[in-house]
This record gives C-alpha cells, sequence and structure tokens, in this order.
C-alpha cells in the first residue's frame, strides 16, 4: 500500500506539476512506473526527485508569495477583485492563523519539497541507480530540502525539521541553533556534489552556483555575515554568472536561459503552467502603454479584476533616468482609446516585469527568478559592509548593478559610514527586485519592517515579523507550538 500511496503521488506530481517544465525536463515515461520500481529504480527515484523540484518550481501561484511579501512593504498594494479579500489582510497586518492562501502556497508547498526529497534519500542507496546518478540525486535532493526549509524559516521561523518521510506526525518545533545548524551543515555538504554551473543535465536543476547562492541568501538573512560574503564569492569566482546587459530585457520569454538567472521557476504560456502575475498587474481595460510599446496587448490576454498596485512615494524613489523604471507604467491607453495617467491616482503604478507577447488567459511564458546574480552582488556588498564598513570591493559590486541601471556609479568616499552604506544597498536592492518577492525579507534584516509599516499607519507588531503557523497544523500536531502573538 506504500508503494501504491507513492506511485499515485509521483503520478500526480510528474504528470501535472511538471508539465511546467517540460521544456527543461524530460518526463520520465509512464511504463518506469510500476508500484515495484518506482523506490528502487533510478528511473522511479528521478521522478521523485523532479518531484521535489515541481513543489519549488511551479510558477502558477508565485505571484501570491510575491504578492505577500510586497504587499506588507512600502512597495506594493492591491485593490478589486477576489484577490483582495486576502491581500487586504496582508496590507493591514490582520492576518491569522486561519488564512489558507499562507498554508497552501508556502507550508504545503514546501513540505511536499521536503516529503519527496526525504523520499528520494531514504531508497537510493538501495536502488539500480549508477554510483553518479546516486551521488547526483543525493546531493539535490539534500539541497532540495534544504532551501525549502529555508522559505519556511523565512516565513515561519524554525518549523518541525522533518528529515523522514516515515516519522511520527506528532513533531515539535526545532530550535532556531538546531535549524540553522541543519541548512548550513546540508548545503555545506551537499553543494560540492552539484555539478558546476552550466554541467547540470537540465535548465533548472540545481548546480554548484545555485546551490552556494542558495547558502549565501541564508548567511545573509541569518546575519551570518562572513559566511554570506564567503559564500557569495564562491559563486562569482565560477566566472560563469554576469549581469545581462539590457535590465528592461532580463525577463523576457526570449532571453530565457541567460547567465544572471540562477535559480528559477520556469514558466510557459500555456493554462495552469504559466506566469500570472501581469493578468493582475495589468490596469482597467488595458490596450498599449507609449512605455512599453513593446507589449502587444490582445483580447485573448487576462486582466484580472484585481489589481496589483505599486506604491506612488516608492515609485518616487527611482531616479528618472533608472533603466529599471522601464517595466513600470505610469500611464496607458485603455480601449476606448482614452490615455489614462495612473499617477493621478495614489499607489496605482503597475509593473510589467513580466510581459510576454504570447500569454495565454492568464499565463504568461516568463521564467519568475528566484536568485539573480544581481542578488549575489548586492548580497556580498552588504556582507562586507557589515563585517568592516564600507570597502572598494563592496562598493565595485554596488556599482556593478548600478550603472546597468544606467545611474552613475558610487565612490567609496561617497557611500559615507556603515550605516549611510547599509541604506544605499537596501535602497538599490528595493530598485532593483521589485515583483521579485524580496522586499519583505529585506527590510526583516535591516529592522525596517515593523517601524515602516506603523510609519504608513499600520497597527503592526514585533510579532508580525513571522506569519502564524497555519491552524491546521497546530491542530493535527499536538507537539506544534503557534508562533508568539498568535
Amino acid at each position: 500500500e506504500m508503494k501504491k500511496s507513492i506511485y499515485n503521488i509521483i503520478m500526480v506530481c510528474a504528470g501535472l506539476h511538471f508539465a511546467s517544465c517540460e521544456k527543461t525536463l524530460n518526463v520520465i515515461p509512464d511504463s518506469e512506473f510500476s508500484p515495484a520500481n518506482v523506490l528502487t529504480s533510478e528511473a522511479g527515484l528521478k521522478a521523485i526527485l523532479i518531484s521535489s523540484y515541481a513543489a519549488m518550481q511551479s510558477p502558477v501561484n508565485t505571484r501570491n508569495l510575491i504578492n505577500i511579501s510586497e504587499m506588507t512593504t512600502d512597495m506594493a498594494f492591491n485593490s478589486g477583485g477576489a484577490e483582495n479579500l486576502y491581500l487586504t489582510q496582508f496590507i493591514n497586518f490582520t492576518w491569522d492563523p486561519s488564512i489558507a492562501i499562507v498554508q497552501d502556497n508556502v507550508w504545503a508547498t514546501y513540505y511536499r519539497c521536503v516529503r519527496d526529497a526525504n523520499i528520494v534519500l531514504e531508497n537510493i542507496d538501495a536502488s539500480n541507480a549508477t554510483a553518479a546518478s546516486k551521488k547526483l540525486f543525493k546531493a539535490e535532493a539534500r539541497v532540495l530540502r534544504a532551501h525549502a526549509f529555508n522559505v519556511l524559516y523565512t516565513w515561519f521561523g524554525p518549523v518541525p525539521l522533518r528529515i523522514s518521510s516515515t516519522g511520527e506526525p506528532d513533531l515539535a518545533k526545532a530550535t532556531d541553533t538546531e535549524f540553522n545548524a541543519f541548512i548550513e551543515k546540508e548545503l555545506n555538504e551537499a553543494v560540492p556534489d552539484l555539478p558546476v554551473p552550466g554541467q547540470e543535465e537540465a535548465y533548472g536543476r540545481l548546480n554548484q552556483g545555485s546551490g552556494y547562492s542558495i547558502l549565501t541568501k541564508f548567511a545573509l538573512n541569518s546575519k551570518q555575515w562572513q559566511k554570506a560574503a564567503d559564500a557569495s564569492q564562491k559563486v562569482i569566482a565560477f566566472n560563469y554568472y554576469s549581469l545581462f546587459a539590457s535590465f528592461k530585457d532580463l525577463f523576457r520569454t526570449t532571453n530565457e536561459g541567460n547567465r544572471e538567472m540562477i535559480l528559477i521557476q520556469p514558466a510557459r504560456a500555456e493554462a495552469g503552467y504559466g506566469n500570472w502575475f501581469a493578468a493582475g498587474a495589468l490596469p482597467p481595460a488595458f490596450k498599449t502603454s507609449s512605455e512599453i510599446p513593446e507589449f502587444i496587448y490582445t483580447t485573448s490576454m487576462a486582466n484580472f479584476a484585481t489589481q496589483y498596485r505599486l506604491r506612488t512615494a516608492f515609485v518616487n524613489t527611482l531616479a528618472a533616468n533608472d533603466r529599471r523604471r522601464q517595466l513600470i507604467i505610469t500611464k496607458y491607453t485603455n480601449l476606448s482609446n482614452v490615455e489614462v495617467n495612473l499617477m493621478s491616482t495614489a499607489d496605482n503604478a503597475r509593473s510589467l516585469k513580466y510581459w510576454d507577447n504570447a500569454t495565454v488567459g492568464n499565463d504568461g511564458g516568463n521564467d519568475i527568478p528566484g536568485i539573480r546574480y544581481a542578488d549575489i552582488l548586492l548580497s556580498r556588498a552588504e556582507a562586507l559592509n557589515e563585517l568592516s564598513g564600507p570597502t572598494q570591493a563592496a562598493v565595485d559590486n554596488l556599482n556593478l548593478v548600478r550603472v546597468r541601471a544606467g545611474l552613475d556609479a558610487l565612490t567609496l568616499a561617497g557611500v559615507g559610514s556603515k550605516e549611510a552604506f547599509r541604506d544605499i544597498i537596501l535602497r538599490e536592492r528595493g530598485w532593483e527586485f521589485i515583483s521579485e518577492g524580496k522586499r519583505r525579507e529585506d527590510l526583516i534584516r535591516h529592522g525596517k519592517f515593523i517601524t515602516m509599516a506603523t510609519q504608513r499607519g499600520v497597527n503592526a507588531a514585533a510579532r508580525h515579523v513571522l506569519f502564524p503557523i497555519p491552524q491546521s497544523e497546530v491542530d493535527a500536531n499536538k507537539l506544534m507550538k503557534q508562533n508568539d502573538g498568535y
């Protein structure tokens, strides 16, 4: 019965979830999935590994993670449609343990990734896989699991470290020390067994570059500055990654696979497998915008009633010549051929970072970046500054991102103190990663998440740095303790 259950899981995941990544990862033929073979054959365990990837890489609901991570900050806003019913709770900091969107899009999604990685690790040694495949699958499964736990940590703090697929359902949360030690150990031990960048089997599979990038972000957010500096330098030292020349074209489907994208969620313009963000970002009755004339809107594309908006005060912090503004529209022509000034309404500019002329319904084909090389450069700049104040190396890393955006390079003398340079880096990260879901974790790391919410008039408290454990999980696990304040 156990094998039959796993067989059913894999068939669903391979047939539904990973169809979204068919362009990059091969789907194993159904004949390889007999219940007797799933846990013992290389093909069966590879399918389970791909299922673990699928949980991490499914693009359809990523807009929810981006929105929750940005509408709780000074960056984004929302109005209209059914999604506003729950997004308002994040804007106003009134969420509670019953809110399903967090349960479905974060907790369940990333624990599925953990579950499948555990199954691979528990069965790979006794399988008929080659020695090389065993080594690779183990490394991938360990890094996927560590990454999933790291994502869960950024949302909920320490959670149960479920490192067995057959463990007791009741399991207490790990301590902070235990949790961080596990993630660090898994990444440090497993990443060297991954292929070097460019040698991975398929686009979207992990390599040492993406592994050390995950380690960089883990160390940065846990304020382990030297470890963040060291991990980011390992990524840079591959001499494989680089900034894409044109920020405006970086996210276009025609440029997928460029060497700035390190960790991605593949998408394609097909129902159920696409990037839905643009459908919510388009303003009402959108026809065209002179600011992004390359986008050819057709009536077959969805335009949601809900409206993903950018806050005016945030948009106004970008310099007029900042090329990152080129993916923000502040005016458009509607279907009645009337030009609408979005800036005449508060908090109403739109991010069209993910526009795609081949969009079908809700689904655009733009891959969603998880970690870009720009993030590694800015993470290294931040880590170096925290270690010893402004250095030429830190400023140089920052300037690579600024100059690509069309801004003047800063000088070491001009960035000021450690505290002043810290603020410069935070501002640069805000401008660089609009609609990529990084603003919440950045503000938390800089100690500004709650204070900035309070300044906006939100009744924010210390508990809001973490989201509550979903109530269904508390009810199902008698050892689960709810996060403080909920």
